[in-house]
């Protein structure tokens, strides 16, 4: 099974989606070179499933290993 590229971002905007996304938190974004190409993001959101959004809605961020690490453990 191959190991899907992510990275980390954080929302900005979540108008029409308030249910689904907070603003200013971290979420783990999956990289999806299609989506990307018409504008989107394809982000796991509070559901813990993945769905696309506009990146509009979102800005890229660092993070270190060890916090790395720890926004991808569950529990």
């Amino acid at each position: 099974m191959a190991r899907q590229r992510t990275k980390h971002v954080v929302c900005v905007e979540n108008e029409g989606y308030a249910a689904s996304l907070e603003r200013r938190k971290i979420y783990t974004a999956i990289a999806d070179q299609d989506a990307e190409r018409i504008g989107l993001v394809r982000v796991v959101d509070e559901s813990g499933e993945d769905y696309l959004y506009p990146e509009g809605f979102f800005a890229d961020i660092k993070v270190t290993p060890k916090l790395a690490k720890a926004l991808s453990s569950s529990g």
